[in-house]
C-alpha cells in the first residue's frame, strides 16, 4: 500500500513539471508596435504619421517577406486608408501621410509564399 500511495504522489509532483507550449513571454513586440498572433505567426504593427511598419515573426525568428505583400486598411472613426506596403529588408513598409491616431483599426492582409493571412489592429 505503501509503494502505491508512492506511486500516486511522485506522478502528480511530476506532472507539474511537464511544459505544453511557448512561453508567453516571448510573445511581446519587439520592435514598439502593436502585436497581434494569428497561427503562432507574430505580427507587429508599429505605426506613425509618416511611416507604416509590419513584422512578421515565426516562434520568434523573422520571417522572409523579400517576396511579400501586404495591403493594409487604417480605420479612424468614419475614415479610411488603404495602403500598399513593401518588403523592405527584415519588415513590409510603406511611407506617406497616414491618420494614426490611439483607438484607430487596422486591418492587414498579407501574402507570403502564395498563402494569405488577416491580421488585426488596435492602435494605442
Amino acid at each position: 500500500m505503501k509503494f502505491r500511495t508512492f506511486l500516486i504522489t511522485s506522478s502528480l509532483l511530476l506532472s507539474g513539471l511537464a511544459w505544453a507550449g511557448p512561453n508567453d513571454a516571448d510573445h511581446k513586440p519587439m520592435h514598439g508596435g502593436v502585436l497581434t498572433t494569428v497561427k503562432d505567426i507574430d505580427y507587429e504593427l508599429v505605426a506613425n504619421p509618416t511611416t507604416l511598419r509590419l513584422y512578421v515573426r515565426d516562434h520568434g525568428k523573422a520571417v522572409d517577406v523579400s517576396k511579400a505583400s501586404a495591403k493594409l486598411t487604417l480605420l479612424t472613426g468614419a475614415e479610411k486608408q488603404e495602403v500598399d506596403l513593401r518588403p523592405s529588408g527584415d519588415k513590409l513598409e510603406a511611407t506617406g501621410s497616414f491618420k494614426v491616431v490611439s483607438g484607430a483599426k487596422a486591418v492587414a492582409v498579407l501574402s507570403i509564399g502564395g498563402k494569405q493571412s488577416t491580421a488585426r489592429f488596435v492602435l494605442k
